[in-house]
């Protein structure tokens, strides 16, 4: 089956969406089949691989709260290994129209079902709160990823997330892991990101990836562009910085015995 990971954290600006649009380019140059599932009412990972908001008439909307197949919304991306079900602003009333349902918060998990087969690989980008999407995403997921930034407050809402992560397990979802806990605008000439940097360290031990994604102005210049840093500037920091961290997922999950679709290399990424 294919591997369905929820990126996630409450808090805002920590690289979420920039992690789900680049991490998912990147695995998907590596020859990974991958899905990237957009459930953020703010669009932004849809528009980020150069979806114009408005071009599409169905969006994961329509999967949660009408029962529509996520198959009938998935779109095509400039990657030939990407695809993406793009998101809606109509996901802010998701809440309130799933409050009659028993199973409001499972929706997602019975949507992906019949798919997860087609994709080595299946990303959600979360919005920034722990509201019934982000539960739903906690629920349909293998595993989380946790991008986390350089500064002083980083740990504060972790902590709350780790909580929901321990709920969710202990009623809903009792297999869901830490995929692990990604730095994000790190800037190695302050004492902070470094004295970060050794905190988290200390609290997620072997589950903090190596990979560190740095400060970069060309990361946060791409999404105006309508793509992933892979196909924007595969020479800048940002893309080495996530063409390195596909490669640790990728492995990280072959050592767990996680199948893909094929046993491919992948030193091909970015080339």
């Amino acid at each position: 089956m294919g591997k369905i990971i929820a990126i996630a954290n409450q808090k805002g600006g920590v690289g979420k969406t920039t992690t789900a649009i680049n991490l998912s380019a990147s695995l998907a140059a590596a020859d990974m089949r991958t899905l990237l599932i957009d459930l953020d009412p703010q669009s932004n990972a849809t528009s980020g691989l150069g979806i114009r908001k408005g071009s599409y008439q169905r969006s994961t909307y329509n999967v949660l709260v009408h029962n529509e197949p996520i198959a009938s919304v998935i779109l095509p991306t400039e990657l030939d290994a990407l695809f993406i079900a793009p998101a809606s602003r109509e996901l802010v009333g998701a809440t309130v129209e799933l409050t009659p349902d028993d199973h409001r918060d499972q929706r997602l998990k019975t949507a992906l079902a019949p798919i997860r087969n087609d994709y080595d690989f299946l990303l959600i980008d979360c919005p920034p709160s722990l509201d019934l999407l982000t539960v739903n995403a906690l629920i349909a997921a293998d595993s989380i990823l946790i991008p986390i930034q350089c500064e002083y407050f980083a740990l504060e809402g972790v902590s709350e997330l780790m909580e929901t992560i321990r709920q969710i397990r202990r009623m809903k979802n009792p297999n869901l892991e830490i995929e692990g806990a990604l730095l994000t605008m790190f800037d190695e000439r302050t004492n902070l990101s470094n004295q970060v940097m050794a905190d988290l360290k200390g609290f997620f031990g072997s589950q903090l990836y190596e990979t560190i994604v740095p400060r970069n102005v060309r990361l946060g210049e791409a999404p105006s562009y309508g793509r992933p840093i892979i196909l924007y500037d595969i020479k800048s920091k940002g893309a080495e910085s996530y063409i390195r961290l596909a490669k640790e997922v990728i492995h990280g999950n072959a050592k767990k015995g996680t199948r893909t679709r094929a046993e491919r290399p992948v030193g091909n990424v970015g080339a």
